[in-house]
């Protein structure tokens, strides 16, 4: 499955998706990470939200 997501990356609109992890705090106490594939241009208002 990697091999395809590198492979639609490389293509020429790939260079506007970014790869996002955030760390989010869990009912437990401990952190799960949150991960997403997006536009470029939407990272900021992902990073800023609560959820």
């Amino acid at each position: 499955m990697a091999k395809k997501v590198v492979a639609t990356l490389k293509k020429e609109g790939g260079k506007q998706w970014a790869k996002v992890v955030r760390a989010v705090k869990n009912e437990n106490g401990g952190y799960t990470f949150k991960e997403d594939m997006m536009p470029s241009d939407e990272v900021q208002s992902f990073l800023s939200s609560k959820n």
